[in-house]
């Protein structure tokens, strides 16, 4: 459905009283939802909002919305008004908090995976859902954000989506770094150098690799646990999450989010404290949290037994605690083994190996900082990745903050969309075999550095 003329007409009327012009950035992830106002038409952003996609109380992943959602069609409806409704919310508080008057927000601008589209948009998901996994629309949409349930209008445009589970996002933090054509100066694009392998380590797990010319991309099924999700003490990466996690002459220092108490861990936190339990030899490299009485670490009578399951205490007060269980862990295990054999994949389908990648663009949302070298302690990259790795925070907001400073972005936009070149890995031997390669976590004492 696209902008009504008249309601066009009323805000082309308000925007004459004022020079001033705003537009809202989203980011709408699977587990966690990012928001920005900016200015037009720099682009500079006037503040940020964070907020958790309330749509997960119906599953902390797509495939488990997506049965919801095929249940009838009250589902349906049901999570598309959860959403939209914490979007609404999401953007009022932003133009406020910015004391900007709504009738100044130019537009919004939205980039989600495909089954995040689908369920703002209210469309069926039955195409995406089962075999060929194919999302119903895959061009970009333009809808007043009224006829969505909002409860104030402004014109939407939602990123196109590549095709299978790889969405609006991943167009989005590619275009962002400069794809299809290289835009200059750019600081947060590629420098030019061929493979270069990009990762957007959320619930999805999008993965894209430009090499020979050619932009391949995947979606590997991580599941939320690097962005904190389904994790005993796991949170998104707000205040008072812990987001680093290191050892110093035998004490366990743990870094939280704007230095508050810590009350949970978000994604970087967690990586970082399995990384470092492998280390310590606190876990062996089946993911098996050790007993005390096999650990050697002065950061072995961490471990506790609480309510029948192994925990590994991060931090304690009188008000609770923080840890990681064998649970926990065990989840951390999949996503990774998920992530590293989709990009395997990628690499094998453009005659490559990991070694030969000159550079690693990585995305996601961790926290304020990520630790490639707890990426390598876990498994998900190699010491070549490492070197020539970058962490960009929140790249498909970033992408989307561009779409909305460039007016006439909507075709290259499309044109980067259709360019992907779409590896499916549902099924497929080769990651199967990679899955199950990468379920362990490396044994550093039977490796050299950089090789698995």
């Amino acid at each position: 459905m696209l902008l009504s003329s008249g309601r066009s007409w009323q805000r082309g009327k308000a925007l004459l009283l004022s020079s001033e012009r705003y537009a809202v950035a989203i980011d709408l992830g699977t587990t966690t939802i990012a928001a920005a106002i900016v200015g037009l038409p720099g682009g500079e952003i006037l503040g940020k909002r964070g907020s958790l996609n309330p749509q997960r109380i119906h599953g902390l992943d797509v495939v488990s919305r997506l049965e919801y959602a095929c249940r009838s069609s009250e589902n349906l409806e049901e999570l598309k008004t959860l959403v939209n409704s914490e979007l609404s919310r999401v953007a009022g508080e932003l133009i406020a908090a910015a004391g900007v008057d709504a009738a100044q927000v130019e537009m919004i601008a939205l980039a989600g995976n495909p089954t995040m589209s689908h369920l703002l948009l209210g469309l069926p998901v039955e195409s995406i859902a089962h075999l060929p996994y194919r999302p119903r629309v895959t061009k970009a949409h333009r809808i007043d954000t009224m006829d969505l349930g909002w409860s104030v209008s402004f014109p939407l445009y939602i990123f196109p989506s590549a095709g299978g589970y790889v969405g609006g996002d991943t167009v989005a933090f590619l275009y962002g770094l400069g794809f299809p054509e290289p835009r200059t100066p750019n600081p947060l694009g590629p420098r030019g150098s061929e493979p270069c392998l990009f990762l957007d380590l959320g619930t999805n797990g999008e993965i894209a690799l430009l090499s020979g010319g050619t932009l391949y991309a995947t979606s590997a099924a991580a599941g939320p646990a690097f962005e904190g999700g389904n994790l005993s003490c796991g949170m998104a990466a707000l205040p008072g999450a812990i987001f680093s996690v290191r050892q110093c002459e035998g004490r366990l220092v743990t870094e939280s989010i704007e230095a508050a108490h810590p009350v949970g861990i978000c994604g970087s936190g967690v990586i970082d404290a399995v990384s470092l339990l492998l280390e310590e030899g606190v876990m062996d490299p089946t993911g098996r949290l050790l007993d005390q009485s096999e650990i050697s670490s002065p950061l072995g009578s961490r471990i506790q037994e609480l309510e029948g399951e192994r925990h590994f205490l991060l931090y304690r007060d009188a008000a609770g605690f923080v840890s990681l269980s064998q649970a926990d862990i065990r989840q951390i295990q999949l996503a990774k083994a998920a992530v590293r054999a989709g990009l395997e994949v990628l690499l094998d389908k453009a005659g490559i190996v990991a070694d030969s990648l000159k550079e690693v663009i990585i995305t996601g949302s961790f926290g304020t900082s990520l630790s490639f070298d707890s990426l390598k302690s876990i498994g998900v990259l190699t010491q070549n990745m490492v070197n020539n790795s970058r962490f960009i925070r929140e790249g498909a907001l970033a992408g989307v903050i561009c779409q909305l400073s460039s007016p006439s972005s909507a075709e290259a936009i499309e044109k980067l969309s259709t360019s992907l070149r779409i590896i499916p890995l549902s099924g497929t031997p080769l990651f199967e075999r990679h899955f199950l390669m990468h379920i362990n976590f490396p044994n550093s004492h039977l490796h050299e550095p950089g090789e698995f």
